[in-house]
């Protein structure tokens, strides 16, 4: 589904590097986890797979179902069926969340959409998520609380149905309730498509007992030092990422 080749990523304009000799393979159908320190290149990770325009990859590739991706544009790669749920979605007044979605939906399938079979199935979803149907009416993350704007961008994936879902710490500014529930329609997503891949960004082990993860990595200096299970997040949970340490060539992950 993705493979990131030996990618080095800096800021446009600027000598500073963030990833350095970066590579990371998701297969279909696969759940992977990053965790990681402040500051190591997460954020910035979730970004240059969704290109954007700030960060500039200086070497390496990034393939995504046997395309190369590097150097193509956001809205492309969106069409592509890679889907990037925000650390801190946008507002945007003038633009009422029925309309986002629906102009989205017509950009990924190429079709005019049906507004009947539009608004029931986005109200389903809605109802799923247990938001307020008058949400769809209101612009974009305008006045949404934290949790809402998490939920709306699940709310997102469920009505563009992407094959890569990309997720930035979606759980930050979530209570338990909210993000059980956000947890709830991931679940269900993923078991409804199976080829679909999962990337979670995550400091926390409390999501991953959620959504279960096939893989665990974690990130240090721009690059992944260790990879492991479920088990991994529990170890770092407990005693931090100071207690990590590359022991020996099969614990970093290539």
């Amino acid at each position: 589904m993705l493979e990131i080749k030996n990618i080095d990523v800096g800021i446009k304009d600027s000598k500073k590097e963030i990833l350095k000799d970066f590579s990371l393979s998701i297969g279909e159908g696969e759940v992977h986890a990053i965790m990681g320190p402040n500051g190591t290149g997460k954020s910035t990770l979730a970004k240059v797979i969704m290109g954007h325009y700030k960060y500039e990859v200086t070497s390496g590739s990034i393939v995504f179902c046997s395309q190369d991706i590097t150097y193509i544009s956001v809205d492309e790669r969106a069409r592509m069926g890679i889907f990037l749920g925000m650390q801190d979605p946008t507002e945007i007044e003038g633009v009422t969340n029925s309309e986002f979605l629906r102009t989205a939906l017509k950009e990924v399938t190429g079709e005019k959409v049906n507004l009947y079979t539009f608004i029931k199935e986005v109200e389903r979803d809605m109802k799923d998520l247990k938001l307020d149907d008058a949400m769809l009416h209101r612009f974009l993350n305008k006045g949404f609380s934290g949790g809402e704007k998490k939920k709306n961008e699940i709310l997102q994936l469920k009505v563009l149905k992407p094959k890569l879902i990309i997720l930035d710490e979606i759980d930050s500014g979530l209570d338990v309730d909210s993000l059980k529930i956000v947890s709830e329609n991931i679940n269900s997503y993923l078991k409804e498509n199976p080829n679909t891949s999962l990337l979670m960004i995550t400091h926390y082990e409390r999501l991953l007992d959620y959504i279960h993860p096939d893989y665990v990595h974690i990130m240090q200096n721009g690059h992944l030092v260790k990879t492991g299970d479920i088990l991994l997040a529990r170890s770092v949970e407990k005693d931090g990422y100071h207690s990590i340490n590359v022991i020996d060539k099969e614990d970093i992950y290539e």
